[in-house]
């Protein structure tokens, strides 16, 4: 289950990785090759106990000019540990891997935004060994898309736009347009996105106007996230009923791609009543081709 922004800003590009190329050719005006197909990479980077490092979404980008790995990390506020991190991020992957790793900030802040833009230095002040500047989407760069047309024609920019702005005077026009957009994918898809913007919306009355238009239009109600809120306030038996709907999705989910589930993969999904297991798995289900790559796989 995707229960905080965090997990919410860059799961939306493990929903739909064409999303992250758009957003680096279109709002950051980065030359990155059209890719040919993506696949999600195992996130940990730990080489050593007890040292661990893991960056929040990993894709492995193929294109004309080469491999591109694409690391995108959610950053709610500044963290002077990161200034470390991401060029070893960037130098592992690259070692490792042998291709050309390419870091993405996202944030819902300006403030952070101007923060993580700032170039990491390492080496001789003013003849650095080591430069490493993050490509940064935020509100002050992601379009606000209030137009419902332009929310139609790239669902899954105006989910970004509802994310990124949510706290914005525009937050209501944005979500307005979003909700009839939605109705133009189809409802699994739509569930998925229903719930990033969900746990996005830190300003309680976008929440609720949120909701109240997801009502509306049924997504909602039928969404895992649907359940929480109804038994909200009722702890008994509520971790359990939330579970049982995630489980429910992911086999919707493989059975509309057609994908076959073995009966042991089937028994796994329906004992797990960990809601944030199940909400990677779901997660998995829209990519995989093998029901047994939900649980780890090449991911």
């Amino acid at each position: 289950m995707v229960g905080s922004s965090h997990e919410a800003l860059h799961r939306i590009f493990q929903k739909d990785p064409a999303l992250l190329t758009r957003a680096l050719q279109d709002v950051l005006g980065v030359p990155l090759p059209e890719p040919r197909e993506f696949a999600a990479m195992n996130v940990d980077l730990t080489e050593i106990e007890p040292v661990e490092r893991r960056v929040d979404t990993l894709l492995r980008a193929e294109t004309e000019e080469g491999v591109y790995l694409l690391v995108v990390e959610s950053q709610g506020k500044p963290d002077a540990r990161k200034r470390s991190s991401w060029p070893y991020y960037l130098s592992y992957l690259h070692e490792k891997y042998r291709c050309e790793p390419v870091l993405i900030v996202i944030t819902q802040s300006s403030a952070t935004a101007r923060w993580a833009a700032e170039p990491i230095h390492l080496g001789v002040r003013g003849c650095p060994s080591l430069t490493v500047r993050p490509f940064v989407l935020g509100p002050d760069n992601v379009p606000v898309i209030v137009d419902e047309r332009e929310a139609e024609r790239d669902v899954p920019l105006a989910v970004l736009s509802a994310m990124t702005h949510g706290k914005g005077p525009q937050a209501a026009a944005i979500l307005e347009n979003l909700a009839t957009a939605l109705r133009t994918i189809d409802p699994d898809s739509a569930a998925v996105f229903v719930q990033f913007v969900d746990s996005c919306l830190a300003d309680r009355q976008a929440q609720q106007m949120w909701r109240d238009l997801m009502t509306a239009i049924q997504y909602f109600w039928r969404h895992p996230l649907a359940e929480q809120v109804r038994e909200e306030g009722r702890e008994e038996g509520r971790e359990e009923g939330l579970a049982a709907g995630w489980a429910a999705a992911i086999l919707h989910t493989l059975q509309r791609r057609q994908i076959a589930v073995p009966d042991s993969v089937r028994e796994r999904i329906l004992a797990s009543t960990d809601v944030d297991e199940l909400g990677t798995w779901l997660d998995r289900a829209n990519q995989v081709t093998d029901a047994r790559d939900l649980f780890g796989g090449g991911f």
